[in-house]
């Protein structure tokens, strides 16, 4: 609107389309609305009323979906209607999750302010933005025709009998038409985002988008769970077997073989092929330990302690199995807390501890280091406290100069059930 050429563009022609098409829709919605609560009230008590009430209830639908193809009038943005589907087919279940769904009340309630206040607001934004000045404007014409050029009303209130009059009077109209313009599209524009906020709220898509990406970002998670345990079956099962069928082999030609040049370099394979195999059985174990899956958090993290180089101590008592993703971001967390420990804090002891009481799980580890550690100092803690922050969980990290260093996580979750199928 505050372009110059705002006047001579089509928007204050649409703006008057929006607004009297709404003046028609909403004296429309109104006698539709107050016949069909009435009728069914005055029918409720035999029954037969109780259609039209729920009809009553269900009036915002229509009248939304109305008032969203209108919007286009004003509005370029999209204003799309959000609904839940229903669970079942057919009309029963249709009418069930509309009548639950917060979004039906909601446009039950923009329909009774539509049909109750707002239509009249542009009604009257019609006539004060376009009819009154439309009327002064065609004073020539009505002095030539129903006036017989010799006089005729302005607004029904001032007489015009003279030519050079009627002109100037038309003249007026025009600039009155100019800034009734404006007015049109001021109130259309309010009128469209009121209409909107009560609709289709613009955050709405903001919102949509955080929810889908939330999800998006735990089915990625789920994803990459599932592949890593794939990943540790195909090593387990594949190349480790191998390996071990190989160091086997080599050991019995080691036997068979007489002393010489060829038994040391069948000693040396037999040792290099051990080598790999106990790298590999690593590797495994840090792709995804057996003893998580089948035993769950408690037990590998008693088994990531036993192999931790220094002293830790474990007093983490659990309900039982927690969900696949919760038990692997909370183990990996204990791993990558202790490798830290073991390579940077120069301590002589660590202690992991937690448990789960009022729906979350909690995990601290703790050591006797030296202190300073910064999570944002390459550490490997960012990328799982991105992961934790997946399964809206917190991570936090205490360590002081001189220690002691205090690492902290926690997950929203509940112990699975025998169906949840969480091992």
């Amino acid at each position: 609107m505050s372009r110059t050429g705002f006047v001579l563009s089509p928007w204050p022609w649409r703006s008057a389309a929006y607004l009297l098409s709404g003046a028609v829709c909403g004296a429309v919605a109104l006698v539709g609305i107050v016949t069909t609560g009435v009728v069914g009230g005055a029918l409720a008590i035999v029954l037969v009323g109780l259609p039209l009430l729920v009809l009553t209830a269900l009036a915002g639908i229509p009248v939304a979906r109305l008032e969203r193809r209108r919007l286009r009038l004003v509005d370029q943005d999209p204003a799309p209607g959000r609904y839940a589907a229903p669970a079942a087919t057919g009309l029963r279940a249709w009418l069930t999750t509309r009548l639950r769904e917060r979004t039906t009340w909601r446009e039950l309630g923009h329909a009774l302010l539509f049909a109750g206040l707002l239509w009249p607001v542009d009604a009257l934004a019609i006539t004060v933005g376009l009819l009154f000045p439309l009327s002064v404007a065609a004073t020539p014409l009505l002095l030539a025709t129903a006036g017989d050029g010799q006089e005729t009303k302005v607004l029904k209130q001032w007489t015009v009998t003279t030519w050079p009059a009627a002109f100037a009077v038309a003249a007026l109209g025009l600039a009155l038409l100019a800034v009734g313009a404006y007015v049109l599209g001021l109130t259309a524009g309010a009128r469209a985002e009121l209409t909107r906020l009560l609709i289709a709220p613009r955050d709405g898509d903001l919102g949509a988008k955080v929810v889908e990406l939330t999800r998006s970002r735990a089915r990625l998670v789920d994803a990459f769970e599932a592949e890593r345990r794939r990943i540790e079956r195909d090593l387990h099962d594949g190349a480790q077997q191998r390996l071990v069928a190989l160091t086997m082999t080599l050991g019995l030609a080691r036997l068979d073989a007489p002393p010489g040049p060829l038994a040391d370099q069948l000693a040396k394979a037999h040792g290099e092929a051990g080598r790999a195999l106990a790298e590999l059985r690593e590797l495994i174990h840090g792709i995804h330990p057996q003893v998580l899956a089948d035993y769950g958090l408690e037990a590998a993290v008693a088994d990531a302690a036993d192999r931790s180089p220094i002293p830790v101590d474990v007093a983490l008592e659990l309900p039982g199995r927690l969900p696949r993703p919760i038990e692997a971001a909370a183990y990996f967390v204990v791993c990558e807390a202790l490798s830290n420990i073991a390579k940077h804090s120069e301590a002589t002891h660590a202690v992991v501890t937690g448990g789960h009481h009022d729906g979350r799980l909690h995990v601290r580890v703790r050591d006797d280091g030296r202190g300073g550690a910064d999570a944002t100092a390459g550490t490997g803690l960012t990328g799982l406290a991105d992961r934790v922050a997946v399964l809206d969980g917190r991570l936090s990290l205490s360590s002081p100069p001189a220690g002691p260093t205090l690492l902290s996580v926690e997950f929203p979750c509940e112990p699975c059930g025998p169906s949840d199928h969480c091992a």
